[in-house]
């Protein structure tokens, strides 16, 4: 992770009906193995359901399963192709360069990073995969023939709350057991709960968006659809979130005119809290 003199802000973000609409093995998975979205799904959840097992582990050993049904090889390639055909929404290839300039010109190091129970395989395929300083995501092991046998990382909504940690003390690598757990002074901390903005839409999320506004920072529960909507707004009744904003993220449109201004709140208090430290700095030589 690099390391900037300027403060950092974390912009955090959920991938599947945040970034993009639907769940991602829509987009070339599902066709290549032959069958439909519904059909999958529905094998993935019986399947979790049936066993009291983890949804997520579910669907990725329902991928690999059709995949070999199908005599498809999933390799990191493969997942990468099917990653390019993503879609995303209105505005999202554009967002990041958007929003780092406005950053910057208040005086702020911008950061993007993914918290998702996707597949970090096929995000990294995405067009937009370099703007992110970490991907934590789920993924896959491979044989010596590169192909996908069993998950390495499975993400569900407990597990992403712990990747906040990682981001708030600069731990990048997923397997880190040690540093995550050793105490840091919060003054230490490369980013602070404050300086984050959480964007999420699904029940995976909320865990992260509820512990992100509790902590000081922001979390923005973004909409594709009426019904989206409607859990959105559910989210802000119950103060599990700050904002509920169309997923649209072109200039000038809600989340934009958010974002700006949570920026610009994040830089108002990080002054304030300078001045304060400087007043008692002084304080102090008068002991």
């Amino acid at each position: 992770m690099t390391k900037t003199k300027e403060p950092i802000v974390a912009l955090i973000y959920d991938f599947d009906g945040t970034l993009s609409p639907g769940n991602m093995q829509e987009f070339g998975f599902i066709q290549a193995i032959g069958t439909d979205t519904e059909k999958f799904w529905k094998t993935s959840n019986e399947l979790y359901i049936k066993e009291d097992a983890s949804g997520i582990l579910c669907y990725m050993y329902n991928m690999i399963k059709e995949a070999n049904y199908n005599n498809i090889r999933l390799t990191k390639e493969s997942f990468r192709k099917f990653g390019n055909e993503i879609e995303l929404y209105n505005g999202v290839k554009e967002w990041f360069k958007l929003i780092n300039s406005y950053g910057k010109s208040i005086g702020f190091t911008v950061k993007h990073y993914i918290n998702s129970s996707g597949l970090k395989e096929m995000i990294e395929g995405t067009p937009i995969a370099e703007e992110f300083e970490n991907i934590y995501a789920c993924s896959f092991l491979y044989d010596v023939n590169d192909v996908a046998y069993w998950p390495a990382v499975a993400v569900d909504y407990t597990a992403k709350t712990q990747f906040l940690f990682k981001i708030n003390k600069g731990i990048a690598e997923v397997s880190d057991n040690t540093k995550i757990n050793e105490y840091v002074k919060e003054e230490d901390r490369p980013v602070p709960f404050e300086h984050m903005i959480y964007f999420g839409d699904g029940e995976t999320d909320v865990p992260c968006m509820k512990m992100v506004k509790v902590h000081g920072g922001h979390s923005i529960a973004v909409y594709g659809d009426s019904k989206k909507k409607a859990t959105a707004m559910k989210l802000i009744r119950e103060e599990r979130v700050n904002f509920a904003c169309k997923a649209d993220y072109s200039k000038d449109k809600a989340i934009y005119k958010v974002v700006k201004r949570i920026l610009d709140k994040i830089k108002a208090d990080y002054d304030f809290n300078r001045l304060l430290d400087i007043h008692k700095n002084k304080a102090e030589k008068y002991k």
